[in-house]
């Protein structure tokens, strides 16, 4: 009996010291993750100007994303990682730990209430159109009927934007932004609604098209959603760095470097940094 009275005994104390070792584990901080694993991990998704992968190797290569998450990493002394996600399940894999920041989130209300975001935005896009030739993009009225069928990244943004200026509208919804424009491109639908900056490269690579920004006009802050946690040293660094490199020029600096790599001309786009709009 005594016997196994004992054994009972260092069961349950074995049980208790991994409960402990889970919770002190789970309740690591993502800045001391970060230092402990010596990686950065940031969220992709292949969406030209933000994210680029290159095919033949599988690396994600451009994008003004992959520069953050690059200089972001050398700043932290840390090796940059990449997870593919799709924009409508990046909160999920903050919440879930599968990630440590996701770049161009727009801090939208219901986003808020579930992970952080930095203060200060990273850039401002506005919400445009891609439509076949003949169709009228110049006015969101003038799409909002059932004759005109769109396609968009559901769960984005750009989805619940695009539902509220046309409902009328036939609205297709794909997993993300590739999925969207190849549903365009195999005229499965009239257009595609994203934002401004992955257009440009669409309509490169198509050939074909109109890009419209249809009025009354979207314009939209993009900032770093990370997961939330009561230590808030990586949120605040986030939004210090992030902060300083969109005053001094450095991050529409990037994003023109992608553009002419990517073969558009940096003034056929309207910047990112807000206070260079009226500077061109």
């Amino acid at each position: 009996m005594m016997k196994l009275l004992k054994t009972f005994t260092s069961a349950l104390a074995a049980t208790a010291v991994l409960a402990l070792s889970s919770v002190v584990a789970s309740a690591q901080s993502t800045w001391d993750a970060i230092q402990d694993r010596g990686t950065l991990r940031i969220g992709v998704t292949q969406a030209p100007p933000w994210f680029t992968k290159d095919i033949s190797s599988g690396e994600w290569t451009g994008g003004l994303g992959i520069a953050l998450g690059k200089q972001m990493a050398a700043a932290l002394e840390v090796e940059l990682e990449t997870v593919e996600v799709t924009w409508g399940t990046s909160i999920a894999a903050l919440q879930s730990d599968k990630i440590d920041l996701m770049y161009f989130l727009s801090p939208t209300a219901s986003r808020a209430r579930v992970i952080d975001f930095t203060t200060n935005p990273v850039g401002y896009i506005s919400q445009a159109v891609l439509a076949a030739d003949g169709v009228d993009a110049s006015t969101w009225a003038g799409l909002n009927n059932a004759d005109t069928s769109f396609s968009v990244p559901q769960a984005t943004s750009m989805d619940q934007f695009l539902t509220r200026m046309a409902p009328g509208a036939d609205i297709q919804r794909f997993p993300d932004n590739a999925a969207a424009i190849a549903a365009f491109q195999s005229g499965r639908v009239d257009a595609v609604s994203l934002m401004l900056p992955p257009l440009l490269s669409a309509r490169q690579k198509l050939g074909s098209g109109v890009i419209s920004v249809p009025t009354p006009a979207f314009t939209a802050p993009v900032n770093i959603g990370m997961r939330r946690e009561d230590d808030k040293t990586f949120r605040d660094w986030l939004n210090t760095v992030s902060h300083f490199w969109y005053e001094t020029g450095r991050i529409q600096g990037w994003y023109d470097e992608f553009l002419v790599d990517f073969g558009i001309d940096p003034a056929d786009s309207p910047p990112i940094q807000r206070e260079q709009i009226f500077m061109r």
